[in-house]
C-alpha cells in the first residue's frame, strides 16, 4: 500500500463529530495504519475536558488490537491541512504494544517517514529480571 493510499483511508473519516458540548471536539485528527498482515485499521481523536481525550492513533490501534493484530508497517496522521506526527505518547504506545512496531514507518508528509525508531530514539523499556 502506498503512502497516499494510507492518507486517503485517514482522510475519509475525518471530520466532527457531534459531543454533548460545543467545547469537545472529535475527529479533527484522523489515523490509519497498515499492519504487517495487510489490514487497514483507523481512527479518530477525542478532545474532551479534564484530559481524558485521547489521540487519533490510539483509536486506530485499538481498532487494531481488537482483530488480534500488533505488528504496524506504516502509520499517519492527518488534519483538515496537514500530516501531524504523532506525539510522545502515541510513540511510546506504538512501541509498547509491539516491539516490534519500532521499524514503523511513521509518515510525516506523502513523501517522507521516518522510523519509530528514529523518532523515539530514547524509549522507554522495562527491565527485565
Amino acid at each position: 500500500m502506498s503512502a497516499r493510499k494510507l492518507i486517503e483511508e485517514a482522510h475519509k473519516i475525518l471530520g466532527e463529530y457531534t459531543l454533548s458540548s460545543d467545547n469537545y471536539s472529535a475527529g479533527s485528527v484522523a489515523a490509519a495504519l497498515l499492519t504487517s498482515q495487510g489490514n487497514v485499521y483507523t481512527g479518530i481523536n477525542i478532545d474532551i475536558a479534564c484530559g481524558i481525550g485521547f489521540c487519533a492513533e490510539h483509536s486506530a490501534i485499538a481498532e487494531m488490537l481488537k482483530h488480534r493484530e500488533t505488528e504496524i508497517e506504516m502509520i499517519v496522521a492527518v488534519s483538515s491541512d496537514s500530516i501531524r506526527p504523532p506525539c510522545g505518547r502515541c510513540r511510546e504506545l506504538l512501541f509498547q504494544v509491539d516491539a516490534k512496531n519500532i521499524h514503523t514507518k511513521v509518515y510525516l508528509s506523502e513523501e517522507k517517514y521516518m522510523t519509530l525508531n528514529e523518532l523515539l530514539p530514547n524509549r522507554w523499556e522495562p527491565r527485565l529480571g
